[in-house]
């Protein structure tokens, strides 16, 4: 089915398109998130980015914290997600904020019952986090609201990119792909930069970065590589409490980044705006802030897509598994009815969705608990 209205991407045009990732560094609060947005708009960013989940939706009884979530003091993820969303109002309240002064407002949408209500709010594109790259369900929907779609890619591997992309083939004209390295905050040395170089070889679309360290010269050695788009947390204050502060520019850092990437920026032997990523990895040279650097620099890394150690963890608890909708007796055949997709990831993956219906149970499962291939009599092949 074709979306009802396709929109213009509003990265469409610029060389570097700066996302200010409000994420949940409003801690819930609207006033503060309003204060983000303004922020946003001071430091020279293009749009603000809101995460919208549901507690209840997203995470299962099974789920778990990860490390750097229990270093911000987390105990309990379904608590946490609970206190970190922002309303409906608020949200709306953003979105007014951003279009009037002049940004776009994007939204990362978790979970397939918040993409038709969310559709409705103003929203100028849709991201999806880089744990959904398997959630077909979810892709698939974002792609038929007929709005612009981010894909992050982060703890994520070459052919699930591909496959991913494969999913989304009508949409390709609206398709960003982020580079991404799933860890809070990520260390210069894992910053993983030329994954863009194999991410433009699969998809003819624009490419960006998303920035998980603390610093301002990552973003600007992968704008220099190519990427049209650039992602980055911001915060009022990296010591407040919560999961994604700490990895967070504060308001003035922001700035610093974005006047970094736009201005102290220059290429050797190549023209501003030129297809770098397409000759991306021979040696080329870069000037940032008066310093050299080559591509033997650790923050580029080797251009191809894999899956980085310091990624596992996020991997395994932030992917989304078929979970039972309802308590599911031996014997019953698998129905929609039966079924949602939450966190974390230790079970079936989203994109069996279809495979498992008619699929007989092998045991009971308990409401709310992730099924496996082990929960039934001819699992699907993943």
């Amino acid at each position: 089915m074709s979306p009802p209205h396709a929109h213009t991407a509003p990265w469409s045009g610029t060389d570097c398109y700066v996302i200010a990732e409000l994420g949940v560094n409003h801690n819930g609060s609207a006033d503060t998130a309003l204060r983000l947005t303004r922020a946003a708009a001071a430091a020279g960013a293009h749009a603000v980015k809101l995460q919208l989940f549901d507690a209840q939706m997203l995470v299962s009884r099974s789920a778990a914290l990860a490390d750097y979530q229990r270093r911000a003091g987390e105990t309990d993820p379904r608590q946490m997600l609970g206190r970190l969303q922002l309303s409906d109002e608020g949200t709306a309240a953003v979105i007014a904020e951003a279009h009037s002064l002049g940004l776009h407002a994007i939204a990362t949408v978790f979970s397939t019952q918040l993409v038709g209500p969310a559709a409705t709010m103003g929203f100028d594109a849709f991201k999806t986090a880089s744990p959904d790259i398997v959630h077909r369900p979810l892709l698939e929907a974002l792609l038929g609201t007929g709005l612009p779609l981010i894909v992050s890619t982060g703890a994520s591997t070459e052919a699930e990119v591909a496959r991913a992309l494969a999913w989304l083939s009508a949409g390709h004209a609206r398709l960003a792909l982020l580079q991404c390295v799933s860890s809070y905050p990520a260390a210069p040395a894992d910053a993983a930069i030329a994954g863009m170089c194999r991410l433009a070889q699969l998809c003819d679309c624009p490419i960006g970065y998303s920035d998980h360290t603390t610093d301002t010269l990552t973003s600007a050695l992968a704008f220099g590589l190519g990427a049209r788009l650039l992602e980055k947390h911001l915060t009022l204050d990296r010591a407040a409490p919560g999961p994604d502060h700490a990895a967070s520019l504060t308001p003035e850092l922001f700035h610093a980044y974005s006047s970094a990437v736009r201005d102290r920026w220059r290429p050797f032997g190549a023209p501003p705006g030129s297809p770098r990523l397409a000759q991306a990895m021979a040696p080329h040279l870069f000037r940032f802030g008066g310093q050299q650097f080559d591509h033997h620099d650790p923050r580029f890394g080797p251009p191809d897509k894999r899956v980085l150690d310091c990624e596992l963890q996020v991997r395994a608890l932030s992917r989304q598994s078929l979970v039972a909708a309802r308590d599911l007796p031996a014997g019953h055949p698998l129905t929609p009815a039966d079924l949602t997709v939450k966190r974390p990831g230790t079970g079936l993956p989203p994109y069996l969705w279809n495979d498992v219906l008619g699929v007989p149970l092998a045991r009971p499962v308990p409401s709310d608990t992730v099924i496996t291939a082990q929960d039934l009599r001819a699992p699907p092949s993943p």
